[in-house]
């Protein structure tokens, strides 16, 4: 499998931002789909946003999120960012990236399908 590590979680008060980025560790990569979900207590987890491919790719957000989080990818440094602004209480969860698709093992390509360890975000005043 592929280690994800993610950076960038927090306390903030409504009404603030911040920004969550997971970058996927190696080298040569083939995406599939790459996206972020949080789980509240005593919620399951759920989607929050993701892009799905290279190049030309579409990118799903949930209805709670929507014109508030923006997902961004950077292919040359293998990272996904969330940017999460007009942050509301109950957008506090741990939150989760997930990525799949190939990487290369030096002999062939190798399917993946990878969890990051998840980051805190809190929002309260």
């Amino acid at each position: 499998q592929v280690r994800l590590v993610e950076s960038g979680g927090g306390l903030v008060q409504p009404g603030g931002s911040l920004r969550l980025s997971c970058a996927a560790v190696g080298r040569s990569f083939m995406f599939g789909s790459r996206g972020w979900y949080r789980q509240a207590p005593g919620k399951e987890r759920e989607l929050v946003a993701a892009i799905s491919g290279r190049g030309y790719t579409s990118t799903n957000y949930a209805d709670p999120v929507k014109g508030r989080f923006t997902l961004s990818r950077d292919d040359a440094r293998n990272t996904i960012d969330l940017q999460m602004d007009s942050l509301k209480p109950e957008d506090t969860a741990v939150y989760f990236c997930k990525i799949n698709g190939k990487f290369w093992n030096g002999r062939g390509w190798n399917a993946f399908d990878s969890w990051g360890q998840g980051t805190q975000v809190t929002v309260s005043s």
